[in-house]
């Protein structure tokens, strides 16, 4: 169904921005060559994937599709790779709204609702999906059920991407950490989390762990969502019409991570986020908070590592904050059911290809991958599968998200507490001030 009479009206391209920004600034970024971004007609036996891949999971994303190309050599791939973030998501936006979208797109779980709910997005019928050999049951539960839209799906996840504790198993042996198997010994409670961080800072005389702080608001967001999730605390409600922070358990959260960088300096409480990994690969502190991703750099760095759980520091139920990446149809109003199957039979051969995904840290939500003998062998990269039944996204709102401006306002306030700027209660106001602001918009779509 067009989203206005007219394909590319003023208040359709309106809409398009909108869903694309995520409530954040546009930002300019390059224009590579495909259909949708130089206007013109792609040849309809021709599958156009954009994704917004760099590093470690760009070169493995090329060699899956290069396994595509060279498994199908009468299907042509146009294969883009767009800015991250909004860039990204804009440029989806309006190629859709232009009626010249690409046949496959990546996008982050908690970003595929808004461009949905601006009607960018197919939905992906079981049927369709039955002719492939996909259905729900063939996916992780927890990435499946959150990606759904009134029970509809529109997403098949790829993976769940958590954030994890990367440990340096030299110096966490040298501290007495690791069990006879060479691995992290369990740590439960503030107590057990903070003693270990100690005992980490002895061997590096420098610091027990690092995180990104300074300018990374999305690493200071998940790392707190992940300690406030494991309280039960919520921050919206309403599909984000509600603020509903608990500031009881955001300062007790918050209280602790100005504990371990003010207080007791255990970590910098000033770093950014290529130094916070630099530190850590250089042995200047035995832990590193960051998301799974970065397996590749500390591989690279050739640095004797291991990978965890971020652990249960608060004792509720376990959740750890994730996203996942999905693979979306964006609407076509033309579309042909030889060209919808062209589309699902890529989407399908990368579900196939879930253990090169793997490898880069993702955990795989295709159960045929993340169920087989191989992924269990797979490590450190198995070690945090229950990650995947356990993930917390940003909760549901038309301005939250992978780089939203709710992770911007949440982040920031939680690092200017690890930095020593706000006390936990000028934060947990800051907090509350900025999300009433957003929370009180009408949502663009």
């Amino acid at each position: 169904m067009p989203i206005d009479d007219v394909p590319l009206s003023r208040r359709g391209l309106l809409r398009g921005l909108l869903a694309g920004a995520g409530a954040a600034g546009l930002a300019g970024c390059s224009t590579p060559v495909g259909a949708g971004l130089a206007n013109t007609a792609l040849d309809p036996g021709t599958v156009e994937f954009w994704d917004l891949f760099g590093g470690g999971d760009g070169v493995r994303m090329q060699q899956m599709v290069a396994n595509y190309r060279a498994a199908n050599p009468g299907t042509p791939v146009q294969a883009v790779t767009l800015t991250w973030g909004n860039p990204y998501y804009t440029k989806v936006s309006l190629a859709t709204v232009g009626d010249k979208p690409p046949n496959v797109a990546v996008s982050h779980l908690t970003r595929m609702k808004t461009l949905q709910q601006a009607g960018l997005l197919q939905e992906l019928r079981p049927a369709d999906l039955a002719r492939h050999g996909m259905a729900a049951e063939m996916f992780n539960r927890r990435a499946w059920e959150a990606g759904l839209i009134d029970g509809r799906a529109y997403a098949i996840p790829l993976d769940t991407h958590p954030i994890v504790l990367f440990y340096n198993t030299d110096i966490c042996g040298e501290a007495g950490l690791l069990d006879d198997a060479g691995a992290l010994k369990p740590l439960r409670g503030p107590d057990a989390l903070t003693d270990a961080f100690a005992k980490a800072q002895q061997v590096t005389g420098q610091y027990g762990a690092t995180h990104g702080i300074n300018a990374d608001p999305a690493t200071c967001w998940r790392l707190f969502h992940t300690l406030y999730g494991q309280l039960g605390g919520e921050v919206l409600a309403d599909d984000g019409t509600r603020v509903v922070l608990d500031d009881a358990k955001a300062t007790q959260v918050l209280d602790y991570l100005r504990t371990l960088t003010v207080e007791r300096r255990l970590l910098p409480g000033a770093i950014d986020y290529q130094g916070a990994i630099a530190l850590f690969a250089a042995g200047g502190s035995g832990f590193h908070i960051n998301g799974e991703w970065e397996i590749s750099t500390f591989q690279t760095a050739k640095m004797p590592f291991g990978m965890a759980l971020v652990p249960n520091v608060f004792g509720g139920d376990y959740v750890v904050h994730a996203d996942s990446h999905t693979l979306v149809l964006p609407r076509r109003d033309d579309q042909s059911r030889e060209q919808l199957d062209l589309s699902l039979g890529f989407v399908r051969s990368l579900l196939d290809q879930s253990m090169t995904w793997a490898e880069g840290g993702h955990v795989p939500t295709w159960l045929p991958i993340a169920d087989s003998a191989a992924y269990r062998e797979l490590t450190p990269q198995s070690n945090y599968a229950p990650a995947a039944d356990a993930a917390v996204y940003d909760p549901p709102a038309w301005y939250t998200g992978s780089g939203s401006n709710f992770e911007n306002v949440m982040g920031s306030a939680v690092g200017a507490v690890e930095g020593g700027q706000l006390t936990p209660q000028a934060a947990i106001a800051q907090m509350r001030s900025q999300l009433s602001a957003l929370a009180a918009l009408p949502s663009p779509v």
